[in-house]
Order: C-alpha cells, then sequence, then structure tokens
C-alpha cells in the first residue's frame, strides 16, 4: 500500500504516468512523431525487402525452375553431349536435351507496320519437366504438330487461346530495310523476298515459365520445320539445377562446368535465373536502399530526441521526483515510472508508424502483384508484429538512462531550498560569458550563446539533432535530383530536341495516313528545308533481333546518319562511329556476360552478323536489353524494321534534349511546331523531345519528400522541446534581465542566438554526412535494378548549393526554436520574477 493515498502502488504508478504524459503534451507528440517516422520507414523496408523475394520465390519454387539455361550451338554438340553435361560437377538435376528455335510468329490483329519479336520456341512432350515443370494457365498442352503453347510474359496482345499464328521463315510483306541514307533516298519501303515457308501454329494453351526458360513450345516433332536452314540440326537447350545457386558466383561456377565438359564455342548462350529475378523484382528492389537509409536516420533521431525528452522531463520534474520518493515510492518504481512516460506515446506512435507504412506500400506491392498476376501481396504480419517491438525496445533503451538517473537522485538533495526553477551557471558559464563579453557582439547574443557553456550536453544533443536534419534535407535533395536526371538521361530516344514520327499514335489527331508509315525520304526532305541548317538530324527504326541463349532476343535500333550529336549518357567506352560497331546498357552486357571491347553475334532466320561493343550506355528503356547501332551493321540480317522516328538537334546542342531548360525548351517547342506545319500533310508528327514518363520515379519522389518532412519536423521539435526546457530553467533569470531593460526583440535575440550558432556548426557536419550518404545509396539503387548511374548524374552537388546547404542547419534550428522565443518575449516580467 502507498503510505498517503491508501491506494495500491501499482494503481498510483500509473495515474503518476498517465498524468506526466497528459502534462507534458510538447514532449508527448515529440515521442509520438518520432516513434511514427522510425516504425513507418523500418515496416516499409523491412516489408519490401521480404516481400519483393516472396512471389518469385515462391513460383520458382513451385515450378523447380532452372538456376541455369544453356543454349547450346546444335552444329557443334550432338544431343547426346548435351544430355551429357548433365554430370558436370556442381550440377544436382538437369531436364533436357529440348531442340529450339527462334521464330516470329505473326497473326490477325496486330498494328500496322508492327512486327513481332523473334521467340524461343523449344520442343518440349511435357510441361511436367524434372526441372522447369511449365505452369498451364489456360488450355491445354501441345499435343501434335501445328499446336503452339504460348508463355504467358511473352504473349501479344493479338495472341490467344484458339489463333492461328503463322511462323515465317523469312520476312513478309512491306518493310523498311537497313542501309539507306538519312533522307531515304537510296530506297524507301522494299518487298521481301516471295520465297517463304510458312507455318501455321495454333494457340492451345497459355503457361508460365517463372525462370523464362522459352516464349513457347510445341510437340519436338515440329522443331525441324521450325529451324529453318539448319533443319535437322536445331540448336539444343538444357536446363539445370545447380547444388549452389545463391549467387551470380555459384551460377558462373556452374556454367563454367558446363561449358567445360563440352569443347569450345559449343555453348551459344546462357542464362542464370538471378537475372530474371532481379527483372521481376526490380521495382520493388529500386525502394529499398533508400527506404533503409530513411529508415536508419529515422531510428537513429528517434534514439536521439526521446533521450534529450526523457532527459529534459528529469530535469524539469526534480522536485516531482522528490515528493513520490518521500511519499513511498521506490527507486525502481521512480525509473520505471519515466520508462512508462516514453514508452505510452512511443506505442501509439508505433501503432499508426504500421499503419501508414502499410499504407505507403500499398501502391509498390499491387505493382508487385501485377508482375506475377497474383492477388493482392501485403507485408507480412510477422514484420508488422517485430518491427514496432524493437523500436520500442530502443526507445526503451533510450529511455532507460535518464530513468535511472532519476531514480538516483536523492530526496533530500531535489527538496532543498532553492534547487527546482534555478539554472545553475557552472565556471564554465561564467567563464564563456566574459570572454563573449569582449567580443563585439550584441549584449542580448553574448547572454544567450553563453548558455552553451553552462548545458554543453544539451548544446551536443541538440546539435546532432539538427545535423540529422541537415543530412536528411542534403541527402533527400541530392536523391530528388539525381533521379530527374537519372529519368531524362536514362532515354537515349530522347536525347535529341525534337521527335519525328512518321506513324502517328493512336489517339493523336487524324492524319491522312493514320494506317501506313509516312514515307521517310519525304520526311527527311521536309526536315531539311524546315532546318535551313540550323541543326542536324538523324533516323531511327527498332527491330528485333535474336542473341544466343536470350529468350525472345532483344531490340536493336538502328541509326542512319550522324548521332553523334545526340547527347547521349555514356557509363563507360564511347558511343558507335562506324558500321558495326554497337553500344549497350548495363543490364544487357550483365546477362550476356559481355562487356565492352567483346564482340557479340546476331542471328535472324540462319544469318547472323557480329558486332563490337564499344560502350555502355546508360538506358532504362526496355528493360535496359536494348541494342543500338548503325543500320549498315545489321544488314546482312535482312530485318524487318519498325516505322522510322527522326530525332532533331538543334544547333548550339542546347534543347530540350540537353536538359537546359528555360529558352531551349521554349526553342525547341517552336522548332517541332515549324516541322510539325511542314510534315502533318504526309502523315507525320513532330514534337519537343521528352523522357518517358516512369510511375516509378514519381513513386519515389513523392515517398522521398514525405519521409523528408516528417524527419525534419522531428529534428525540429527536438530543437523545440529543449529550447522549451531551457527557457524553462532559465525564465527568472529573464525575468530579471526585463526588469533591467531588455526588450522583447533583444530577448529573441538571446534565445535565437545560440541556437543558430549551433545551428550553423550542425549544418556544416550534417551536410557533408548527406553528400556521402546520397553517394552510397544511389549507386545500390541502381545496382538493385540491373544498371550503373553515371558519375555525371551523382555530382549534382554544385559548390553553391552546397554552401547553401551548410545553412539548412540553422533553418531547422531556427524552426524549433522561434515559439519559445515568442513566449519567452511575451512573457510579464512580474510573473517570470516570481517563477521558482
Amino acid at each position: 500500500m502507498s503510505r498517503n493515498t491508501g491506494e495500491p502502488r501499482g494503481t498510483a504508478l500509473g495515474r503518476v504516468v498517465r498524468a506526466g504524459v497528459a502534462r507534458r503534451r510538447v514532449q508527448t507528440a515529440v515521442m509520438v512523431l518520432t516513434t511514427l517516422l522510425s516504425v513507418a520507414a523500418a515496416v516499409l523496408a523491412v516489408g519490401l525487402l521480404v516481400v519483393s523475394h516472396q512471389p518469385f520465390d515462391r513460383a520458382f519454387g513451385r515450378q523447380h525452375g532452372a538456376h541455369l539455361t544453356v543454349q547450346f550451338d546444335g552444329s557443334a554438340v550432338t544431343a547426346e553431349q548435351a544430355a551429357a553435361t548433365a554430370r558436370a560437377p556442381g550440377l544436382a538435376e538437369a531436364a533436357g536435351p529440348f531442340a529450339v528455335a527462334s521464330v516470329r510468329l505473326y497473326g490477325d490483329g496486330a498494328p500496322p507496320g508492327f512486327a513481332p519479336p523473334p521467340m524461343t520456341v523449344a520442343g518440349r512432350a511435357s510441361a511436367d519437366t524434372p526441372v522447369d515443370r511449365v505452369g498451364l494457365v489456360e488450355g491445354r498442352w501441345a499435343t501434335a504438330p501445328g499446336e503452339i503453347v504460348l508463355e504467358k510474359g511473352s504473349q501479344l496482345p493479338f495472341m490467344r487461346t484458339g489463333t492461328v499464328l503463322t511462323a515465317r521463315q523469312s520476312p513478309g510483306g512491306t518493310a523498311e530495310r537497313p542501309g539507306q541514307a538519312p533522307d531515304g533516298r537510296s530506297h524507301g519501303a522494299e518487298q521481301a523476298p516471295d520465297g517463304r515457308s510458312d507455318i501455321d501454329l495454333t494457340v492451345v494453351g497459355i503457361a508460365e515459365s517463372v525462370g523464362e526458360s522459352a516464349d513457347a513450345w510445341v510437340v519436338p516433332g515440329q522443331l525441324p520445320a521450325l529451324s529453318g536452314a539448319r533443319a535437322g540440326r536445331p540448336d539444343l537447350q538444357m536446363l539445370y539445377r545447380l547444388d549452389r545457386s545463391a549467387t551470380a558466383a555459384d551460377v558462373d561456377a556452374g556454367r563454367a562446368a558446363v561449358a567445360a565438359s563440352v569443347g569450345p564455342g559449343a555453348v551459344a548462350g546462357a542464362q542464370s535465373y538471378l537475372d530474371v529475378r532481379r527483372t521481376a523484382q526490380e521495382n520493388t528492389a529500386a525502394f529499398i536502399p533508400f527506404v533503409t537509409a530513411f529508415a536508419a536516420l529515422g531510428l537513429t533521431l528517434s534514439v536521439l530526441v526521446i533521450g534529450i525528452v526523457v532527459s529534459g522531463v528529469v530535469g524539469a520534474a526534480t522536485r516531482r521526483i522528490g515528493i513520490l520518493k518521500a511519499v513511498g515510492f521506490t527507486p525502481f518504481q521512480v525509473g520505471r515510472a519515466f520508462v512508462a512516460q516514453a514508452l505510452l506515446p512511443a506505442a501509439v506512435g508505433a501503432v499508426l508508424g504500421v499503419l501508414l507504412g502499410n499504407g505507403v506500400a500499398v501502391p509498390v506491392m499491387a505493382e508487385l502483384a501485377t508482375t506475377y498476376g497474383t492477388a493482392e501481396i501485403l507485408i507480412p504480419v510477422w514484420v508488422d508484429v517485430l518491427v514496432p517491438a524493437g523500436v520500442l525496445l530502443v526507445v526503451a533503451a533510450a529511455a532507460y538512462g535518464p530513468a535511472l538517473r532519476a531514480a538516483r537522485l536523492r530526496t533530500a538533495d531535489v527538496l532543498g531550498p532553492g534547487r527546482p526553477g534555478r539554472a545553475a551557471r557552472g565556471g564554465g558559464a561564467r567563464w564563456a560569458g566574459r570572454l563573449l563579453g569582449r567580443l563585439p557582439l550584441p549584449r542580448p547574443a553574448a547572454l544567450g550563446l553563453a548558455g552553451i557553456a553552462a548545458r554543453p550536453a544539451r548544446a551536443a544533443t541538440t546539435a546532432a539533432a539538427v545535423a540529422l536534419g541537415a543530412l536528411t534535407v542534403t541527402f533527400a535533395l541530392g536523391l530528388g535530383s539525381t533521379l530527374v536526371a537519372v529519368k531524362t538521361d536514362g532515354d537515349p530516344d530522347s536525347a535529341a530536341d525534337v521527335t519525328v514520327r512518321t506513324l502517328a499514335l493512336p489517339g493523336g489527331p487524324p492524319s491522312p495516313t493514320d494506317t501506313e508509315p509516312a514515307d521517310p525520304a519525304a520526311v527527311a526532305a521536309a526536315l531539311r528545308a524546315g532546318l535551313a541548317g540550323d541543326g542536324t538530324f538523324y533516323r531511327t527504326a527498332r527491330a528485333h533481333v535474336s542473341v544466343a541463349g536470350l529468350k525472345g532476343g532483344t531490340v536493336l535500333v538502328g541509326y542512319e546518319g550522324d548521332s553523334s550529336k545526340g547527347g547521349h549518357t555514356m557509363v563507360s567506352g564511347r558511343w558507335f562511329t562506324a558500321p558495326g560497331e554497337a553500344v549497350a546498357p548495363t543490364r544487357f552486357l550483365r546477362t550476356t556476360g559481355l562487356s565492352v571491347g567483346d564482340v557479340l553475334t546476331l542471328s535472324e532466320q540462319g544469318r547472323t552478323a557480329r558486332l563490337r561493343i564499344v560502350g555502355e550506355v546508360f538506358d532504362l528503356g526496355g528493360q535496359g536489353m536494348t541494342l543500338r547501332t548503325p543500320a549498315a551493321s545489321v544488314s546482312a540480317l535482312g530485318l524487318r524494321f519498325l516505322p522510322s522516328e527522326f530525332q532533331v538537334v538543334l544547333g548550339g546542342g542546347t534543347g530540350a534534349g540537353a536538359g537546359s531548360g528555360g529558352d531551349a525548351d521554349t526553342r525547341a517547342e517552336e522548332v517541332a511546331a515549324r516541322l510539325d506545319a511542314a510534315i502533318r500533310p504526309i502523315g507525320a508528327r513532330a514534337e519537343p523531345a521528352e523522357p518517358a514518363k516512369s510511375s516509378v520515379i514519381l513513386a519515389m519522389q513523392a515517398l522521398i519528400a514525405l519521409l523528408t518532412l516528417m524527419l525534419v519536423a522531428v529534428a525540429a521539435l527536438g530543437v523545440f522541446d529543449t529550447v522549451v526546457l531551457d527557457t524553462r530553467d532559465r525564465v527568472r533569470d529573464l525575468g530579471i534581465l526585463k526588469s533591467l531593460g531588455m526588450t522583447p526583440a533583444q530577448t529573441t535575440v538571446r534565445v535565437l542566438a545560440p541556437v543558430g550558432v549551433v545551428g550553423l556548426v550542425a549544418g556544416a557536419v550534417g551536410v557533408p554526412l548527406g553528400v556521402a550518404l546520397h553517394r552510397a545509396v544511389m549507386p545500390a539503387m541502381g545496382r538493385a535494378v540491373g544498371t550503373t548511374i553515371p558519375p555525371a548524374d551523382l555530382d549534382v552537388y554544385g559548390a553553391p548549393l552546397l554552401v547553401g546547404l551548410a545553412f539548412a542547419g540553422v533553418l531547422v534550428a531556427t524552426a524549433g526554436a522561434v515559439l519559445p522565443a515568442a513566449w519567452a518575449a511575451r512573457t510579464d516580467t512580474a510573473r517570470a520574477l516570481r517563477t521558482e
């Protein structure tokens, strides 16, 4: 029983805790918001990390997917030799060999000018094989020649169950052909050879291979007819499960073991399941590095601010602590009361943080669910329980030190005369006051700065909170600037100033030739006349081309004219300058195992072309798998190109594509309008070049802004709480100074001066740390999506910006101190002098 109340001590202690929480509304709000931010960011980071892997890993395990898919050159390896590779060291299971062919499937309903991509078709008698047990989504498996099953991810809009598709052994119809000059004068469109061997295939099923081993499947007996010029000797595919497959090095070791078991040059290509996995989860993977960084910042700020708040509460409640001890509360109960006063608002913040974290995750999880065609994906319940529990443990640990100090205070000391309400001024404060008095500073500012020496620990913790705020602002500004640069530079197709399309886009304004592309030669002549020498242009056209071992091949962009002035962003190497050279993005190089300087072989219906990769281009379009080369480089393939586009580079190279903005953007709009009027009658369209919009980048920017505002608000509230405590401690001093003639404006200067100095120092510390964090997190985000961010897009901090950011600490600190300063300025002198 309590000595005076007659209540059980547990009940009395609960009333003390509730009264303390209710009385200190500012401190309670600070702890709620701080914990809310920490839990929300941590739930989002951990949830994305866990959930991003779950759909793929579960489906891959269910299908017993292939860790390694290898394609062998059918002219160099027999089926028996390919099957024997299953005994190579490090392999757990294998399936195959399956004959494969690269086939283009045409069908009714395709848009005008559309050329279907090459599809990797494998001959398999059954969906249920030891490795890669393909799951049927719709229909049935192929059982006879003339039937085909399509992979769900490779299914085009006009390909449905029951549709009859035609496999053409030679490109047919009207097609733009490579090798033309930019003006198209040598030849415009050309009829493909009439000699072809068409094969009709009826779609009998839609299936899904999580490991993406093929685009379609037919019965084995169908492959010789589909393999084209090398009938009877098609390429062969083997599917492997590895003993160790967790890392890229493990898969590379398995690939090397397979290659060593056959002759040199027998392996035509290979694919790792890790590349497929990375592509499938790239949108969520990109969020994880920066969300994790914000979660760590929020957790650090939580520990710091909660420590400040509880320490301030203990310092302001010393008399109350003495009273509690005098009426019978033990030191343990006193300490527990202060920990509980921190945990109660923290628990409220944790619950709200879980709700916010799950709410922010909804659009990201929806994107992931769409990728796999599954039901709605949610953050696991154990994450919603474990993360807030861990944060609350951290809060308890942060509050434990100040609470222990409260428990150890002696009753006689805290109830003695002169203790409450008076600010102690030690020798350090008096020494600092004398020193500052000699400096040419306003007297109120000098008095305020002397307070830093009076409470150095409080000033240090305030500086740490402000430094974290400045760090956050610097980090967030760098992230936002780099994301804008990435969105612009990551689209080589908009690197010029004006884009001219020779085929009207769906939904655009009507054209007399909406169903057919405009004549490239006529468009080129109109551009030459419209530019009148003020700028240049080059022509691009797209096609799909086969790459050995790469399911579905890749997109190839052929260039005609001088494209070197297009302002393309290179990661390494250089832009191509002659036929036979090509540039490729990072993901293409990693997926194919190539590097700058290597030679790549492309194929199309038995024809081949060799290209030397001379540069790694920054390209986020087409899932980072687009190959770029002069059109003359692939003339031997006889590709069917999609309708052309022309890229216009204005004189001086300072248009929209160059990212200069302002007058240059206006000029690009004016030129585009003039050219559009000239080419509209022939069915083409001109518009200023703009990078493709990215919903993922927009979501990132919104999330960065939200987390930054919350972190800065918490840092400012930490300053606010500290200044409130300091002002209340010194309210009697303020009364004395006011009685001696200090004006409200001078009182405001006295309160804000030390905070401004602390903020300036903290900003000078926080800004370099923010730059360093940005340089660590952005490359990690690039690696998460399989690309390398160019150094130019990382160097977003100029000297003027860094100088300006150094004052971010002053702004954060001042924002937190304005209200307490205003309160101190308005405090009545008589009331301040009566405060004890």
